[in-house]
Protein backbone atom coordinates (compact mmCIF):
# COMPACT_ATOMS: atom_id res chain seq x y z
CA UNK A 1 0.00 0.00 0.00
CA UNK A 2 2.82 2.33 1.01
CA UNK A 3 4.21 2.82 -2.59
CA UNK A 4 0.42 2.97 -4.48
CA UNK A 5 -0.20 5.67 -1.80
CA UNK A 6 3.19 7.78 -3.03
CA UNK A 7 1.70 7.51 -6.86
CA UNK A 8 -1.53 8.23 -5.60
CA UNK A 9 -2.62 11.73 -6.73
CA UNK A 10 -3.58 14.24 -3.80
CA UNK A 11 -5.39 17.62 -4.11
CA UNK A 12 -3.49 19.78 -1.96
CA UNK A 13 -2.32 23.92 -2.32
CA UNK A 14 0.60 25.12 -0.71
CA UNK A 15 0.19 27.96 1.54
CA UNK A 16 0.81 31.94 0.52
CA UNK A 17 2.67 31.91 4.31
CA UNK A 18 4.21 28.56 6.41
CA UNK A 19 4.34 28.63 9.77
CA UNK A 20 7.23 26.55 11.46
CA UNK A 21 10.48 28.05 11.91
CA UNK A 22 12.09 24.35 13.78
CA UNK A 23 14.01 22.71 11.10
CA UNK A 24 11.71 19.69 11.96
CA UNK A 25 9.00 21.83 11.40
CA UNK A 26 7.70 20.72 14.93
CA UNK A 27 6.90 22.92 17.59
CA UNK A 28 4.28 21.64 19.76
CA UNK A 29 5.24 22.36 23.33
CA UNK A 30 7.18 26.00 22.86
CA UNK A 31 5.37 29.54 22.23
CA UNK A 32 6.38 32.83 22.43
CA UNK A 33 6.53 34.50 25.96
CA UNK A 34 7.46 31.18 27.91
CA UNK A 35 9.28 31.10 31.00
CA UNK A 36 12.08 29.42 29.03
CA UNK A 37 12.59 32.71 26.93
CA UNK A 38 15.22 34.60 29.24
CA UNK A 39 17.20 31.27 30.60
CA UNK A 40 20.30 32.82 28.49
CA UNK A 41 21.27 34.16 31.90
CA UNK A 42 21.63 29.71 32.32
CA UNK A 43 22.77 29.75 28.86
CA UNK A 44 25.57 32.46 28.89
CA UNK A 45 27.17 30.72 32.29
CA UNK A 46 30.37 29.16 30.52
CA UNK A 47 29.66 25.56 30.91
CA UNK A 48 29.94 21.73 29.71
CA UNK A 49 26.46 19.82 29.65
CA UNK A 50 26.44 17.82 32.37
CA UNK A 51 25.38 14.57 30.89
CA UNK A 52 25.41 11.92 33.23
CA UNK A 53 23.55 14.18 35.68
CA UNK A 54 20.95 14.73 32.94
CA UNK A 55 20.28 11.37 31.75
CA UNK A 56 20.39 9.76 35.55
CA UNK A 57 17.34 11.97 35.58
CA UNK A 58 15.81 10.53 32.39
CA UNK A 59 16.17 7.02 33.32
CA UNK A 60 14.62 7.87 36.83
CA UNK A 61 17.24 7.37 39.35
CA UNK A 62 17.41 10.71 40.68
CA UNK A 63 14.51 12.58 41.84
CA UNK A 64 12.68 15.72 39.70
CA UNK A 65 13.40 18.24 43.28
CA UNK A 66 17.34 16.33 43.70
CA UNK A 67 18.12 16.67 40.38
CA UNK A 68 17.20 20.26 39.79
CA UNK A 69 19.51 21.20 42.69
CA UNK A 70 22.38 19.58 41.39
CA UNK A 71 21.79 21.09 38.04
CA UNK A 72 21.72 24.70 39.57
CA UNK A 73 25.11 23.81 41.26
CA UNK A 74 26.81 22.50 38.52
CA UNK A 75 25.36 25.58 36.29
CA UNK A 76 26.09 28.17 39.23
CA UNK A 77 22.30 29.28 39.14
CA UNK A 78 20.08 30.69 41.87
CA UNK A 79 17.05 28.60 42.15
CA UNK A 80 14.31 28.79 44.13
CA UNK A 81 10.64 26.49 44.56
CA UNK A 82 8.33 28.72 45.95
CA UNK A 83 4.77 27.87 46.80
CA UNK A 84 2.16 29.95 44.79
CA UNK A 85 -1.72 29.65 44.66
CA UNK A 86 -4.05 28.12 42.06
CA UNK A 87 -6.60 29.22 39.63
CA UNK A 88 -9.23 28.38 37.91
CA UNK A 89 -8.80 24.68 39.59
CA UNK A 90 -11.45 22.33 41.23
CA UNK A 91 -10.18 20.36 44.70
CA UNK A 92 -7.84 21.30 47.15
CA UNK A 93 -4.04 21.40 46.03
CA UNK A 94 -1.00 22.80 46.62
CA UNK A 95 0.92 24.50 43.93
CA UNK A 96 4.39 25.36 43.84
CA UNK A 97 6.85 26.72 40.94
CA UNK A 98 10.46 27.16 40.12
CA UNK A 99 12.17 30.69 40.25
CA UNK A 100 15.37 30.07 38.36
CA UNK A 101 17.86 33.40 38.31
CA UNK A 102 14.32 35.16 38.97
CA UNK A 103 12.75 33.66 36.60
CA UNK A 104 9.34 32.08 37.69
CA UNK A 105 8.69 28.53 35.87
CA UNK A 106 5.69 26.32 35.00
CA UNK A 107 3.48 25.77 38.44
CA UNK A 108 3.21 22.02 39.64
CA UNK A 109 -0.03 21.06 40.94
CA UNK A 110 -0.41 17.55 43.59
CA UNK A 111 -2.40 16.96 46.52
CA UNK A 112 0.38 17.15 48.65
CA UNK A 113 3.57 19.57 49.20
CA UNK A 114 5.83 17.16 48.33
CA UNK A 115 4.20 15.95 45.00
CA UNK A 116 3.43 19.97 44.10
CA UNK A 117 7.00 20.39 44.61
CA UNK A 118 8.15 17.38 42.62
CA UNK A 119 5.77 18.14 39.94
CA UNK A 120 7.07 22.00 39.51
CA UNK A 121 10.60 20.62 39.70
CA UNK A 122 9.68 18.19 36.71
CA UNK A 123 8.33 21.21 34.42
CA UNK A 124 10.89 23.33 35.21
CA UNK A 125 13.76 20.69 34.43
CA UNK A 126 11.87 19.95 31.36
CA UNK A 127 12.17 23.85 29.50
CA UNK A 128 15.85 23.83 31.30
CA UNK A 129 17.25 20.55 29.82
CA UNK A 130 15.71 21.07 26.20
CA UNK A 131 16.88 24.63 26.53
CA UNK A 132 20.52 23.47 27.02
CA UNK A 133 20.59 20.30 24.95
CA UNK A 134 19.23 22.37 22.07
CA UNK A 135 22.00 25.21 22.72
CA UNK A 136 24.12 22.19 22.57
CA UNK A 137 22.90 20.98 18.98
CA UNK A 138 22.98 22.88 15.91
CA UNK A 139 19.02 23.18 15.02
CA UNK A 140 19.75 22.55 11.24
CA UNK A 141 21.20 19.07 12.32
CA UNK A 142 19.62 16.85 9.68
CA UNK A 143 19.11 14.04 12.91
CA UNK A 144 16.68 16.51 14.58
CA UNK A 145 14.00 16.47 11.50
CA UNK A 146 10.95 14.56 12.27
CA UNK A 147 10.58 10.78 11.10
CA UNK A 148 8.75 11.03 7.55
CA UNK A 149 5.57 10.35 7.31
CA UNK A 150 3.69 8.09 4.92
CA UNK A 151 1.70 10.05 2.49
CA UNK A 152 3.90 11.58 -0.16
CA UNK A 153 3.94 15.33 0.58
CA UNK A 154 4.98 17.80 -2.42
CA UNK A 155 8.05 19.86 -0.87
CA UNK A 156 7.98 23.36 -0.43
CA UNK A 157 10.42 26.15 -0.49
CA UNK A 158 8.42 28.31 1.15
CA UNK A 159 10.66 29.24 4.12
CA UNK A 160 9.43 28.50 7.79
CA UNK A 161 8.78 30.93 9.94
CA UNK A 162 7.90 30.48 13.67
CA UNK A 163 4.68 29.01 14.67
CA UNK A 164 3.75 31.18 17.61
CA UNK A 165 2.52 33.52 15.50
CA UNK A 166 -0.38 31.30 15.57
CA UNK A 167 -0.49 31.34 19.31
CA UNK A 168 -2.42 33.24 21.51
CA UNK A 169 -0.87 34.48 25.01
CA UNK A 170 -3.25 33.65 27.70
CA UNK A 171 -4.51 37.13 28.45
CA UNK A 172 -8.10 36.96 27.44
CA UNK A 173 -10.58 34.19 28.47
CA UNK A 174 -10.23 30.74 26.47
CA UNK A 175 -13.95 31.19 25.10
CA UNK A 176 -12.22 34.69 23.73
CA UNK A 177 -9.18 33.02 22.52
CA UNK A 178 -10.17 29.90 20.61
CA UNK A 179 -12.66 31.99 18.27
CA UNK A 180 -9.33 34.38 17.21
CA UNK A 181 -6.91 31.16 16.95
CA UNK A 182 -8.97 29.73 14.46
CA UNK A 183 -9.98 32.46 12.68
CA UNK A 184 -6.24 33.58 12.54
CA UNK A 185 -4.98 30.16 11.37
CA UNK A 186 -7.96 29.71 8.81
CA UNK A 187 -7.28 32.99 7.01
CA UNK A 188 -3.44 31.72 7.21
CA UNK A 189 -3.99 28.69 5.80
CA UNK A 190 -6.31 30.35 2.95
CA UNK A 191 -4.22 33.19 2.21
CA UNK A 192 -4.40 34.01 -1.59
CA UNK A 193 -7.45 31.01 -2.54
CA UNK A 194 -10.38 33.21 -2.54
CA UNK A 195 -12.39 30.09 -3.77
CA UNK A 196 -11.78 28.30 0.00
CA UNK A 197 -12.54 31.11 2.17
CA UNK A 198 -15.77 30.31 2.07
CA UNK A 199 -15.11 27.02 3.75
CA UNK A 200 -14.66 28.78 6.57
CA UNK A 201 -18.26 28.46 7.77
CA UNK A 202 -17.94 24.94 8.30
CA UNK A 203 -14.85 24.84 9.87
CA UNK A 204 -14.18 22.54 13.03
CA UNK A 205 -10.87 22.94 15.05
CA UNK A 206 -8.93 21.27 17.85
CA UNK A 207 -7.07 23.58 20.17
CA UNK A 208 -4.69 22.74 22.55
CA UNK A 209 -3.75 24.67 25.23
CA UNK A 210 -0.93 24.79 27.70
CA UNK A 211 0.46 27.34 30.34
CA UNK A 212 1.50 30.05 27.74
CA UNK A 213 -1.39 30.09 25.55
CA UNK A 214 -3.18 28.04 22.96
CA UNK A 215 -2.65 26.83 19.71
CA UNK A 216 -5.15 24.96 16.78
CA UNK A 217 -3.35 21.98 16.30
CA UNK A 218 -6.07 19.91 13.47
CA UNK A 219 -8.43 21.77 11.62
CA UNK A 220 -11.47 20.70 8.65
CA UNK A 221 -14.43 21.96 6.77
CA UNK A 222 -17.20 20.25 4.94
CA UNK A 223 -20.86 19.09 5.15
CA UNK A 224 -21.15 16.25 3.37
CA UNK A 225 -20.84 12.61 3.72
CA UNK A 226 -19.93 10.13 0.10
CA UNK A 227 -21.97 9.01 -2.39
CA UNK A 228 -19.69 6.20 -3.52
CA UNK A 229 -20.29 2.42 -2.28
CA UNK A 230 -17.93 1.05 0.09
CA UNK A 231 -14.86 -0.24 -0.78
CA UNK A 232 -12.28 -3.00 0.17
CA UNK A 233 -9.51 -0.42 -0.47
CA UNK A 234 -9.16 1.81 2.58
CA UNK A 235 -8.85 4.82 0.32
CA UNK A 236 -12.28 6.44 0.08
CA UNK A 237 -13.70 9.39 2.73
CA UNK A 238 -16.89 8.39 3.92
CA UNK A 239 -17.31 11.08 5.78
CA UNK A 240 -16.15 14.33 5.18
CA UNK A 241 -17.78 16.73 7.81
CA UNK A 242 -16.00 19.49 9.77
CA UNK A 243 -15.43 17.67 13.02
CA UNK A 244 -14.63 14.13 11.52
CA UNK A 245 -11.90 15.60 8.86
CA UNK A 246 -10.39 17.72 12.04
CA UNK A 247 -10.63 14.86 13.94
CA UNK A 248 -8.71 12.47 11.50
CA UNK A 249 -6.50 15.59 11.47
CA UNK A 250 -5.99 15.40 14.98
CA UNK A 251 -5.39 11.70 14.91
CA UNK A 252 -2.27 12.65 12.05
CA UNK A 253 -0.94 14.90 15.11
CA UNK A 254 -0.87 12.52 17.61
CA UNK A 255 1.08 9.83 15.80
CA UNK A 256 3.38 12.46 14.90
CA UNK A 257 4.13 12.99 17.97
CA UNK A 258 4.06 9.47 19.19
CA UNK A 259 7.00 9.30 16.33
CA UNK A 260 8.89 11.84 18.27
CA UNK A 261 8.26 10.12 21.65
CA UNK A 262 9.69 7.08 20.19
CA UNK A 263 12.47 8.80 18.18
CA UNK A 264 15.69 7.99 19.70
CA UNK A 265 17.38 11.21 19.50
CA UNK A 266 16.66 13.00 22.91
CA UNK A 267 15.73 16.43 21.89
CA UNK A 268 13.09 15.58 19.26
CA UNK A 269 11.75 13.04 21.87
CA UNK A 270 11.02 16.29 24.08
CA UNK A 271 8.95 18.22 21.60
CA UNK A 272 6.16 15.12 21.91
CA UNK A 273 3.56 16.01 23.70
CA UNK A 274 3.11 12.81 25.46
CA UNK A 275 4.56 11.48 28.87
CA UNK A 276 4.65 7.92 29.91
CA UNK A 277 3.18 6.04 32.61
CA UNK A 278 5.62 4.23 34.13
CA UNK A 279 3.30 1.44 35.39
CA UNK A 280 0.52 0.93 32.29
CA UNK A 281 4.08 1.94 29.86
CA UNK A 282 0.98 4.23 27.82
CA UNK A 283 1.05 7.63 27.17
CA UNK A 284 -0.78 10.77 27.74
CA UNK A 285 -0.86 14.09 27.40
CA UNK A 286 1.54 16.15 29.75
CA UNK A 287 -0.06 17.84 32.92
CA UNK A 288 0.48 21.06 31.13
CA UNK A 289 -1.55 20.42 28.54
CA UNK A 290 -5.60 20.35 27.50
CA UNK A 291 -7.80 20.06 24.57
CA UNK A 292 -10.44 22.04 23.25
CA UNK A 293 -12.53 21.29 20.52
CA UNK A 294 -14.54 24.48 18.37
CA UNK A 295 -17.33 24.29 15.99
CA UNK A 296 -18.47 27.07 13.39
CA UNK A 297 -21.95 25.63 13.59
CA UNK A 298 -23.98 23.47 15.58
CA UNK A 299 -23.08 20.02 14.68
CA UNK A 300 -25.87 17.93 12.95
CA UNK A 301 -28.15 15.66 14.76
CA UNK A 302 -29.86 15.76 18.40
CA UNK A 303 -27.54 19.01 18.97
CA UNK A 304 -30.41 20.98 17.29
CA UNK A 305 -33.11 19.63 19.34
CA UNK A 306 -35.49 23.12 19.74
CA UNK A 307 -35.21 25.02 22.97
CA UNK A 308 -38.95 24.69 23.60
CA UNK A 309 -39.15 20.89 23.89
CA UNK A 310 -38.68 19.13 27.50
CA UNK A 311 -37.36 15.61 28.33
CA UNK A 312 -41.33 15.43 29.79
CA UNK A 313 -42.34 11.60 29.48
CA UNK A 314 -46.15 13.02 30.23
CA UNK A 315 -46.11 15.95 27.89
CA UNK A 316 -47.78 15.69 24.61
CA UNK A 317 -44.64 16.81 22.79
CA UNK A 318 -42.96 13.42 24.31
CA UNK A 319 -43.15 11.37 21.24
CA UNK A 320 -41.09 14.44 19.23
CA UNK A 321 -38.78 14.80 22.15
CA UNK A 322 -37.88 11.47 21.76
CA UNK A 323 -37.48 11.65 18.04
CA UNK A 324 -35.29 14.81 18.41
CA UNK A 325 -32.81 13.31 21.30
CA UNK A 326 -32.88 9.71 19.18
CA UNK A 327 -29.59 9.12 17.36
CA UNK A 328 -29.42 10.05 13.79
CA UNK A 329 -27.70 9.07 10.39
CA UNK A 330 -27.02 10.94 7.52
CA UNK A 331 -27.04 10.44 4.24
CA UNK A 332 -25.46 12.52 1.27
CA UNK A 333 -25.43 15.55 3.58
CA UNK A 334 -29.62 15.22 4.42
CA UNK A 335 -29.98 13.98 8.32
CA UNK A 336 -32.64 11.31 9.60
CA UNK A 337 -33.24 10.47 12.95
CA UNK A 338 -33.33 6.89 13.65
CA UNK A 339 -36.54 6.50 14.34
CA UNK A 340 -38.05 7.12 10.82
CA UNK A 341 -37.49 4.97 7.92
CA UNK A 342 -36.57 7.70 5.03
CA UNK A 343 -33.11 6.96 5.22
CA UNK A 344 -33.87 3.43 4.18
CA UNK A 345 -35.35 4.03 0.87
CA UNK A 346 -32.03 4.63 -0.35
CA UNK A 347 -30.73 1.76 -0.45
CA UNK A 348 -26.80 1.55 -1.03
CA UNK A 349 -26.04 4.52 -0.10
CA UNK A 350 -23.55 5.11 2.63
CA UNK A 351 -24.90 5.99 6.01
CA UNK A 352 -22.86 7.67 8.64
CA UNK A 353 -23.37 8.61 12.02
CA UNK A 354 -24.31 11.93 13.14
CA UNK A 355 -21.82 14.64 13.85
CA UNK A 356 -23.47 14.96 17.41
CA UNK A 357 -23.66 11.28 18.18
CA UNK A 358 -20.08 10.97 17.13
CA UNK A 359 -18.64 13.43 19.58
CA UNK A 360 -20.59 12.17 22.15
CA UNK A 361 -19.43 8.54 21.31
CA UNK A 362 -16.02 10.18 21.04
CA UNK A 363 -16.50 12.04 24.80
CA UNK A 364 -16.11 8.34 25.92
CA UNK A 365 -14.12 6.09 23.84
CA UNK A 366 -11.92 9.30 23.33
CA UNK A 367 -10.95 10.86 20.14
CA UNK A 368 -7.77 8.32 18.97
CA UNK A 369 -9.92 5.56 17.95
CA UNK A 370 -8.95 2.07 18.23
CA UNK A 371 -5.46 1.66 16.56
CA UNK A 372 -4.23 4.57 18.69
CA UNK A 373 -5.45 3.33 21.74
CA UNK A 374 -2.87 0.48 21.53
CA UNK A 375 0.11 3.33 22.32
CA UNK A 376 -2.16 6.13 24.39
CA UNK A 377 -4.65 6.51 26.87
CA UNK A 378 -8.09 8.15 25.75
CA UNK A 379 -7.85 11.04 24.71
CA UNK A 380 -10.78 13.87 25.73
CA UNK A 381 -11.68 17.64 25.21
CA UNK A 382 -12.05 19.79 28.06
CA UNK A 383 -14.40 21.95 26.51
CA UNK A 384 -16.43 22.69 23.40
CA UNK A 385 -17.07 26.37 21.47
CA UNK A 386 -19.81 26.96 19.45
CA UNK A 387 -19.31 30.01 17.05
CA UNK A 388 -22.90 29.53 15.25
CA UNK A 389 -24.22 32.99 15.37
CA UNK A 390 -27.75 31.43 14.72
CA UNK A 391 -27.47 29.31 17.48
CA UNK A 392 -29.19 31.10 21.36
CA UNK A 393 -28.58 27.96 23.52
CA UNK A 394 -27.21 25.08 23.96
CA UNK A 395 -29.02 22.80 25.61
CA UNK A 396 -29.73 20.36 22.45
CA UNK A 397 -26.02 19.87 22.73
CA UNK A 398 -25.91 19.87 26.25
CA UNK A 399 -28.35 16.93 26.11
CA UNK A 400 -27.38 15.01 23.49
CA UNK A 401 -23.29 14.82 24.10
CA UNK A 402 -23.72 14.50 28.33
CA UNK A 403 -26.77 13.65 29.37
CA UNK A 404 -27.30 10.26 26.88
CA UNK A 405 -24.65 8.96 28.26
CA UNK A 406 -24.97 9.15 31.98
CA UNK A 407 -24.18 6.33 34.25
CA UNK A 408 -22.39 4.66 32.02
CA UNK A 409 -19.08 5.17 33.51
CA UNK A 410 -19.02 2.04 36.21
CA UNK A 411 -19.70 -0.39 32.82
CA UNK A 412 -16.57 0.56 31.40
CA UNK A 413 -12.88 -0.68 31.47
CA UNK A 414 -9.80 0.93 33.06
CA UNK A 415 -9.35 4.68 31.37
CA UNK A 416 -12.49 4.80 29.27
CA UNK A 417 -15.17 7.52 31.27
CA UNK A 418 -17.96 9.75 30.33
CA UNK A 419 -15.86 13.40 30.25
CA UNK A 420 -18.31 15.84 30.74
CA UNK A 421 -16.89 19.03 28.31
CA UNK A 422 -17.73 22.73 29.59
CA UNK A 423 -19.98 23.61 26.35
CA UNK A 424 -20.24 27.68 25.78
CA UNK A 425 -21.65 29.04 22.98
CA UNK A 426 -18.79 32.24 21.85
CA UNK A 427 -18.49 34.41 19.08
CA UNK A 428 -18.11 32.97 15.70
CA UNK A 429 -14.59 32.77 14.54
CA UNK A 430 -15.65 33.05 10.31
CA UNK A 431 -18.75 34.14 8.71
CA UNK A 432 -21.03 31.66 7.11
CA UNK A 433 -21.27 32.39 3.57
CA UNK A 434 -24.64 31.02 2.17
CA UNK A 435 -24.29 32.09 -1.21
CA UNK A 436 -21.09 30.37 -1.88
CA UNK A 437 -20.94 27.05 -4.29
CA UNK A 438 -18.09 25.66 -2.40
CA UNK A 439 -19.33 25.87 1.04
CA UNK A 440 -19.74 21.83 1.22
CA UNK A 441 -15.65 21.98 0.28
CA UNK A 442 -13.30 19.32 2.66
CA UNK A 443 -10.59 20.65 3.71
CA UNK A 444 -7.82 19.51 6.38
CA UNK A 445 -4.80 20.65 8.19
CA UNK A 446 -2.60 19.82 11.02
CA UNK A 447 0.08 20.71 12.96
CA UNK A 448 3.27 19.94 11.12
CA UNK A 449 1.79 20.13 7.32
CA UNK A 450 3.06 22.45 4.81
CA UNK A 451 0.29 21.80 2.70
CA UNK A 452 -3.65 22.81 3.13
CA UNK A 453 -5.24 19.44 1.60
CA UNK A 454 -8.79 19.55 -0.43
CA UNK A 455 -10.29 16.18 -0.34
CA UNK A 456 -12.04 14.38 -2.99
CA UNK A 457 -14.23 11.28 -2.71
CA UNK A 458 -12.54 10.85 -6.21
CA UNK A 459 -8.83 10.74 -4.85
CA UNK A 460 -6.85 9.11 -1.93
CA UNK A 461 -6.22 11.75 1.14
CA UNK A 462 -4.42 11.40 3.97
CA UNK A 463 -6.96 11.25 5.95
CA UNK A 464 -8.25 7.90 4.61
CA UNK A 465 -7.54 4.50 6.48
CA UNK A 466 -5.04 3.47 4.40
CA UNK A 467 -3.02 5.90 5.27
CA UNK A 468 -3.87 5.76 8.73
CA UNK A 469 -2.59 2.10 9.06
CA UNK A 470 0.62 3.03 7.02
CA UNK A 471 1.31 5.31 10.28
CA UNK A 472 0.27 3.01 12.73
CA UNK A 473 2.65 0.12 11.35
CA UNK A 474 5.85 3.30 11.47
CA UNK A 475 4.97 3.80 15.03
CA UNK A 476 4.50 -0.14 15.85
CA UNK A 477 7.57 -0.44 14.41
CA UNK A 478 9.19 2.73 16.29
CA UNK A 479 7.84 1.12 19.26
CA UNK A 480 8.91 -2.18 19.08
CA UNK A 481 5.61 -3.68 19.12
CA UNK A 482 5.99 -7.03 17.43
CA UNK A 483 2.76 -7.82 18.23
CA UNK A 484 0.77 -5.46 16.33
CA UNK A 485 2.66 -5.65 13.01
CA UNK A 486 1.25 -9.05 12.76
CA UNK A 487 -1.99 -7.65 12.44
CA UNK A 488 -2.91 -8.73 8.57
CA UNK A 489 -5.87 -5.90 7.86
CA UNK A 490 -6.75 -2.97 9.28
CA UNK A 491 -9.95 -4.28 10.80
CA UNK A 492 -7.80 -7.13 12.56
CA UNK A 493 -5.77 -4.04 14.32
CA UNK A 494 -8.89 -2.25 15.45
CA UNK A 495 -10.39 -5.54 16.84
CA UNK A 496 -6.68 -5.67 18.51
CA UNK A 497 -7.46 -2.73 20.75
CA UNK A 498 -9.50 -4.92 22.91
CA UNK A 499 -10.21 -2.71 25.80
CA UNK A 500 -11.46 0.09 23.31
CA UNK A 501 -13.49 -2.68 21.25
CA UNK A 502 -15.27 -3.84 24.64
CA UNK A 503 -16.26 -0.21 25.96
CA UNK A 504 -17.38 0.51 22.05
CA UNK A 505 -19.50 -2.57 22.53
CA UNK A 506 -20.92 -1.42 25.86
CA UNK A 507 -21.74 2.64 24.80
CA UNK A 508 -23.47 0.80 21.77
CA UNK A 509 -25.81 -1.31 23.93
CA UNK A 510 -26.63 1.01 26.38
CA UNK A 511 -27.85 3.74 23.76
CA UNK A 512 -30.28 1.00 22.12
CA UNK A 513 -31.08 -0.02 25.89
CA UNK A 514 -32.02 3.88 27.18
CA UNK A 515 -34.32 4.13 23.71
CA UNK A 516 -32.03 6.15 21.52
CA UNK A 517 -31.77 3.87 18.44
CA UNK A 518 -29.27 1.33 16.97
CA UNK A 519 -25.36 2.30 16.07
CA UNK A 520 -25.53 2.15 12.41
CA UNK A 521 -22.02 0.78 11.59
CA UNK A 522 -20.06 0.90 7.89
CA UNK A 523 -20.06 -2.26 5.80
CA UNK A 524 -17.22 -4.62 7.23
CA UNK A 525 -15.77 -4.56 3.90
CA UNK A 526 -14.46 -0.96 3.90
CA UNK A 527 -11.95 -2.52 6.72
CA UNK A 528 -10.69 -5.95 5.32
CA UNK A 529 -7.69 -4.28 3.36
CA UNK A 530 -3.83 -4.48 4.09
CA UNK A 531 -0.88 -3.35 3.45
Amino acid sequence: MGSNMRGTSVAQVHWKTSLFSDASGVNYNTCPGQPLSPSSKINSKPKNLPRELINRYKRGETHPVSALFQLSQVLQFQLDLKETVTTGVTGFYFAFCAVIDGIQYKTGMGSTKKEARSKAAELALEDVITSLENDEIPSDTDELRPPPLPVRETESTIPLIHSGRAVMERKNPLKDQVPEVVREMFKRLVDGYRDFSSCGGTVAAFVLLSSEGCEVIAMGTGSSNTKSSPAPTGRVLHDSHAVVSARRSLMRFLYRNLLLFFSTNCTMKEKSVFQQDPNTKLLSFKNHLTLHLYLNQLPKGAAQIPSQLRLNPLSISAWEVNNQISLHVVVEGKVFSKFTSSYEELGTHVVSMSATDKIMQWQVLGFQGALLSHFIEPVYVSSIFIGDGSCSDIRGMEMAVNQRVDGITSALPLYYCVYRPQISLVSSALPLDTHTTHKSLSLNWSHGDQLLEVSSSALASRLCKAAMLNRFDLVAKEAHREELLSAVSYREAKMMAKSYQEAKSIVKSYLERKGYGQWVEKPPISDHFSM
